[in-house]
């Protein structure tokens, strides 16, 4: 989703309170369903954390409020309130430009965002998103994490590529920018593929980005094979639920990066993982957020 700039339209501020840590991961996606960007801070007097959204006003709410009430029910908490405040859009739109500067990460990729200039750069693999409300503009941890691992692991030149949880195509892109490589980009939800097919076109890798709409494994395109590089930025119990999955569809020597899990998770991401025969490579932490770069063996 992108900002309309000729008709600016009623925004809001959606907030949270008080969760523990360990709730994070399950009502960040829970806001994700209508908030493409989500926002989360950490209250160091009561260690507990806050989240912030902003969204069309009032839109989504039949999807939001069952995905708030699953994510308590997922967390073992009871459902903190959430807050509503107007937020107007000229200003919020000014703000978002503003605070959405060009982004290196690692020593390869550059995040530019469209309302910059675009001149050629030398050893860097550009990729021009929209400051806008769409997930995954390089910003949160958990996509930097796996930025900077496939940075790590691209010399391998690995030919089968999927993006599992594609939410923006970054991932998808990078790789496919990188490796002129197709990449199969697939996400559970609708919104999140339109936004990757936009994406795509915008950065000239259309040909080579196949965005899909599937659960996981559970697409007959997504199982039809084994692959030499998945990307996985999910959240930790989804992870660990298709470890097996995962190691069954990934080729002798293939590399898993997946990320979407608080450094206090990474423990039970990575014991699934063993136990369906992946080896841990590397360990990459960005503020709470650790990426895990995998590898079966050969």
């Amino acid at each position: 989703m992108t900002v309309n700039r000729r008709h600016p339209q009623t925004l809001e501020t959606l907030s949270l309170d008080g969760l523990p840590e360990h709730a994070v991961p399950a009502f960040e996606s829970a806001m994700q369903t209508v908030c493409p960007s989500v926002g989360y801070f950490r209250d160091e007097a009561t260690d507990t954390w806050r989240l912030e959204a902003v969204r069309e006003t009032g839109v989504g709410d039949d999807e939001l409020m069952p995905a708030l009430v699953l994510a308590a029910a997922l967390s073992g908490i009871e459902a903190p309130e959430l807050r509503r405040e107007p937020v107007e859009a000229e200003g919020w739109l000014a703000r978002t430009l503003q605070s959405f500067p060009e982004q290196e990460i690692g020593a390869r990729v550059l995040i530019r965002p469209t309302h910059l200039p675009n001149p050629h750069t030398y050893g860097r693999i550009v990729l021009r998103l929209d400051a806008g409300l769409a997930f995954g503009s390089g910003e949160h941890g958990s996509t930097r994490g796996c930025l900077i691992g496939f940075e790590g692991v691209a010399h391998r030149r690995p030919r089968r590529i999927l993006d599992i949880g594609t939410g923006s195509g970054i991932l998808a892109m990078a790789a496919a920018r990188h490796l002129r490589r197709p990449v199969l980009a697939t996400d559970i939800e609708p919104w999140s593929v339109r936004i990757t097919e936009e994406n795509a076109r915008l950065n000239g890798l259309r040909n080579l980005i196949r965005p899909r709409l599937a659960d996981g494994w559970r697409h007959r395109a997504v199982r039809s094979g084994t692959y030499d590089l998945v990307f996985a930025n999910i959240l930790a119990r989804p992870l660990c639920s298709m470890a097996k999955s995962l190691a069954d569809h990934l080729a002798p020597g293939g590399t898993a990066i997946l990320a979407g899990l608080l450094g206090t998770q990474v423990r039970m991401v990575l014991a699934a993982h063993r136990r369906a025969g992946l080896v841990l490579e590397r360990r990459i932490n960005q503020g709470a957020w650790s990426a895990l770069v995998l590898r079966r063996r050969g």
